[in-house]
């Protein structure tokens, strides 16, 4: 028997041991001394619709398994979309690759952003004004990844018309020809042309539209288009399509040192512990890439304690109110708030989000909102409905960090930027930070090169994420849903114990089509026949079934890491989380056979992690002005 299968032979070995179903394909140890698979393999894999990732502990043992004499080639550190993009990219290129999370994949900013794929309409507007090139060409490489997220991802991305209302006629020649030039910049890459809208029109489009605002009547409207996403699923879906082409994922798995080479004085790998176990264990790598975004600073520290920081940190406060707020399908800018930011009210998920604000922090786990910036956002919006705007309606209210990033090697802080900075300031340690969601593939890739370079690494090809689909998207169309409604049932367990079958109604279908792609169908086979069909909570299509897939297929290991990074309840409806929690944590301590113990303990963890989303329940102060 050849090594290869000798290793193939024990991940199955270790997977039967750690309790796990069968896995339905294996591939190479990533610990091993050969290249990883072939593209052609790596494509097969991911987009398998019976592929199954390997379970935690198999990942761990990899992780254990790359010592000194045998280091992966790359270790990353942070299960954001930067770091998952770097694993991923890494991993298609046959590279030997490792990633760590200390809390959930997208558990930090990647699950807290404004959830638009967006070039950035005002970075071109200052380009114009300011003769800007930089910003010009910021704009220029957003619109080209804004496209490849939205291929790439097609269940959980698709494109958005945005309206941006006009009250007097210079507005409407000024954001219609801004916004042509929107047009222009994209290119080939464009989603939809912009168009003006009159007044009756715009009415018609968005029928909560203020037809006055400030004493000055609606003119008409310009409707451009940009791309639209359920992040932290888009995050899950890389780190679970990095497993799948061969990396050693592990989120809840803590860095608390780096190794340094005493000779080279290089970083060449790093003591983590897992978060779940407390298990500590040393990995080894030939270069290991920090993307710890707002924490970058820490990660840099252990290596060096009198480093240069070089994150600005900056606070985005989002909040979400009911669907009758905007129609399905339609977003509204507000161009111009009191301190000159722009603010969207955007459809998401059958429920309203908007924001955002832009204010200095400080870097923390759980950042919260406050409510003067809660207060800001429904002023904001409030003048351009004809809707009471009440705080009252607030059903959940978030604040993320942006790692605004600032290369340590400048002179000033002139250099703050909306554009990503990799660098590697101290040896074996490659850093990359700053940038947004929208360019993560692309400050991913940079990474990787990166890597190579410090490493002298010999990948097996080149880059080939500009068109790899993620898990769930091969495959995939805007009608697939109608299979789930047609040929499935949900299974519904009645309080006297007896199972009865429900319709598995358009609204459910669509959700899981879109949350879980082609995979959908696995957790409809688990409503079906696990008796697991009751939505989690009123009024939202969120199953039970989905619960038991995620424990099983996502590396879901804790009650918050399903209830706002695999469904997004969380962000949806405060309240409703907190309702559905306890059903929650029954299903997941089967799944992962809790004790007692660490089902209260779940509860408690949940409790006060919702408690740091300022829904109108859970909201500090009302100073009577949106009642």
């Amino acid at each position: 028997m050849s090594a290869t299968r000798i290793r193939r032979f024990g991940a199955v070995l270790a997977a039967a041991a750690g309790g796990t179903s069968i896995l339905l394909f294996t591939r190479p140890s990533i610990a091993g001394n050969d290249r990883g698979p072939s593209p052609d393999l790596v494509r097969s894999q991911i987009n398998d619709s019976k592929a199954v990732v390997p379970s935690r502990v198999v990942q761990e043992s990899a992780l254990i398994a790359a010592n000194n004499s045998n280091p992966l080639d790359i270790l990353v550190i942070g299960g954001g979309a930067t770091g998952c993009g770097v694993a991923l990219d890494a991993a298609t290129r046959g590279l030997r690759v490792g990633l760590v999370e200390r809390e959930d994949f997208s558990s930090g900013t990647s699950s807290r952003s404004t959830k638009l794929i967006h070039g950035g309409v005002r970075y071109l507007e200052k380009a114009v004004f300011n003769l800007d090139y930089g910003q010009l060409k910021l704009v220029f490489h957003a619109l080209e990844e804004r496209k490849q997220v939205i291929r790439n991802a097609p269940h959980l991305s698709n494109a958005l018309p945005c309206m941006t209302p006009c009250f007097d006629w210079f507005e409407v020649v000024y954001y219609w020809v801004g916004l042509k030039m929107y047009d222009l910049v994209a290119g080939r890459h464009l989603l939809h042309l912009s168009r003006y809208y009159s007044a009756q029109e715009s009415a018609e489009l968005f029928p909560t539209l203020a037809m006055k605002a400030k004493d000055r009547s609606l003119k008409g409207a310009v409707v451009y288009y940009d791309g639209q996403m359920n992040d932290s699923r888009l995050n899950v879906g890389l780190a679970l399509t990095a497993a799948l082409a061969g990396a050693a994922v592990l989120n809840h798995a803590e860095v608390i040192s780096l190794i340094k080479d005493e000779a080279s004085n290089r970083i060449i790998g790093a003591r983590i512990r897992n978060n779940l176990s407390g298990k500590e264990f040393d990995t080894y790598a030939k270069v290991v890439v920090n993307a710890a975004g707002p924490f970058c600073d820490s990660v840099r520290k252990l290596a060096d304690q009198n480093v240069q920081p070089m994150i600005c940190p900056s606070s985005g406060v989002h909040i979400v109110l009911p669907d009758y707020y905007s129609p399905e399908g339609m977003g509204l800018i507000v161009p111009k708030t009191k301190d000159g930011r722009v603010v969207f009210m955007l459809p998401w998920l059958g429920r309203t989000v908007a924001g955002t604000t832009d204010s200095d922090t400080v870097i923390t786990l759980l950042p919260e909102p406050h409510e003067d910036e809660i207060q800001f956002i429904l002023d904001a919006i409030s003048d351009y409905l004809n809707v009471k705007v009440r705080r009252t309606d607030v059903l959940s209210a978030w604040s993320g960090i942006r790692p605004l990033a600032m290369d340590p090697s400048a002179k000033n802080t002139e250099s703050i930027s909306r554009d990503h900075v990799v660098c590697e300031d101290f040896p074996g340690l490659v850093t990359i930070t700053g940038g947004k969601w929208t360019t993560y593939r692309s400050m991913a890739e940079d990474a990787v090169n990166a890597a190579i370079k410090s490493g002298k690494l010999n990948p097996s090809n080149g880059c080939l994420t500009q068109n790899l689909r993620l898990v769930g998207g091969d495959g995939w169309d805007p009608s697939s849903f109608t299979v789930l409604a047609q040929q499935y049932v949900r299974m519904k367990r009645t309080y006297g114990g007896k199972f009865v079958p429900g319709v598995m109604d358009t609204a459910v279908a669509k959700h899981l089509s879109h949350a879980y792609g082609i995979m959908a169908e696995q957790v409809a086979i688990i409503a079906q026949n696990e008796g697991m069909g009751k939505r989690l909570a009123h009024g939202y299509p969120f199953l039970e079934a989905e619960v038991a897939y995620c424990a099983r297929n996502e590396y879901c290991e804790s009650a918050v890491d399903f209830v706002a990074r695999r469904c997004r309840l969380a962000f949806l409806d405060t309240d409703a989380a907190g309702r559905a929690l306890p059903r929650i944590i029954e299903i997941m301590a089967t799944e992962h056979k809790w004790d007692k113990s660490r089902r209260k303990q779940e509860l408690q963890k949940a409790k006060e992690f919702l408690e740091t989303f300022k829904s109108s329940k859970n909201k500090q102060f009302h100073d009577g002005k949106h009642k």
